[in-house]
């Protein structure tokens, strides 16, 4: 009879599932899903089904980031491995038979669906690496680092061949992440910055000599090339490759400090803003929200990523560690990259601004990441 009286009741089985998840974190991914729901229903309410079609994604985001919660570090550090490997036959197999469009071998048939491999390996490549570092962990010597950068340049190398610019910097740039947080030597890092700033100091200075026409670059494609220059001046070409980087310029200023009102983005609604739902939606937002809009969505941003480095000093083993440490950089270098191409620091490239772009697949991605950042929250050492 007392065990009748006993039984736990549905919701006290329930009850563990839900707890432990870290609240400023969750404050901070609601914040972003509220602001991007917001913009997508401005930019994209003419867009068709844009709207709901983005309010769906979300939830699957959030149903992504619930599950993955619930698995422990532990598990998916056997995950990585076997992901590693699926992602990397899934792109060889996307070079030999995969579907090309735009110019583009991106996407794979595998009968039911058409997949993106590429996206796989933003996960799965800092997994690997993390726990590549985490087997090595004590024993951490100069070929070991060497390994890890052969693991991280077979899929950059892979999807930037497809060419995909944009995901191949997120991979890439995941990576980078693990190995400089396991501990890379500045006697290493330190050349590799002087190296870049001279480079891109001599890009700069030389202008007006390497963007003719009939000067080849080495292992960049001619349109890769043309949004370099494009990036140095728009101005030259102004209704052809510079146009998107200007009319985004344009409506980011015309925003002022408050913004034209929700609804109410000239630049916008007239449709000068190209890809306003997608890749330039930070134009849209600034030029109806503002200064100050900018300011609260950077706001949101900087909450989040503070909270992840957080999460990942707290982290109780390397591999946790290491793999929060590169979620939390990666979520970072998704708002950098996009901000960037859209006020005209950065060359224009395919990175979304996270919870704020239209697109089913990187919401997945960021879905599976900050469900991996959650997991490792739940579990973070106890401090004495």
């Amino acid at each position: 009879m007392n065990a009748v009286f006993n039984k736990p009741s549905l919701w006290q089985r329930l009850k563990p599932m839900f707890s432990g998840f870290d609240l400023p974190l969750l404050l901070a991914i609601g914040w972003m899903m509220g602001l991007g729901l917001l913009s997508m229903y401005s930019a994209g309410y003419d867009h068709g089904t844009r709207f709901v079609d983005h309010s769906r994604n979300m939830l699957i985001s959030i149903a992504l980031i619930f599950l993955v919660a619930q698995i422990p570090p532990q598990r998916i550090m056997q995950l990585a491995i076997p992901l590693y490997t699926v992602g990397i036959v899934l792109l060889l197999a996307t070079a030999l038979f995969g579907i090309t469009k735009k110019g583009a071998t991106r996407w794979l048939n595998i009968g039911v669906t058409q997949i993106q491999p590429s996206e796989l390996l933003k996960i799965a490549t800092p997994l690997m690496l993390a726990w590549w570092f985490q087997k090595r962990e004590g024993l951490l010597r100069l070929p070991d680092f060497i390994a890890a950068f052969v693991l991280l340049a077979i899929p950059t190398l892979l999807v930037a061949k497809q060419p995909d610019l944009g995901t191949s910097i997120l991979v890439a740039s995941a990576g980078l992440y693990v190995i400089f947080f396991a501990g890379l030597s500045w006697k290493l890092i330190i050349p590799a910055f002087i190296i870049g700033a001279a480079s891109i100091t001599t890009l700069v200075m030389s202008e007006e000599k390497i963007c003719q026409p009939d000067v080849e670059w080495p292992v960049l494609r001619e349109y890769q090339k043309n949004r370099v220059c494009t990036l140095l001046d728009p101005t030259k070409d102004p209704l052809g490759k510079g146009f998107h980087i200007i009319q985004g310029e344009i409506a980011i200023g015309s925003g002022g400090i408050t913004g034209k009102g929700f609804m109410k983005g000239t630049q916008t609604h007239l449709e000068f803003i190209p890809e306003r739902t997608t890749d330039f939606i930070f134009a849209a937002f600034g030029e109806e929200f503002g200064l100050a809009g900018a300011l609260a969505l950077l706001g949101g941003f900087t909450a989040l990523i503070l909270r992840g480095l957080m999460i990942a000093s707290d982290a109780p083993t390397l591999f946790s560690r290491l793999m929060a440490g590169a979620v939390t950089m990666s979520f970072f270098t998704y708002v950098f990259v996009n901000m960037g191409m859209v006020s005209g620091i950065l060359p224009v490239v395919g990175v979304p601004l996270p919870y704020i772009s239209y697109g089913g697949t990187a919401m997945v991605t960021l879905g599976i990441g900050l469900g991996l950042l959650m997991s490792i929250a739940k579990t973070r050492r106890v401090r004495y």
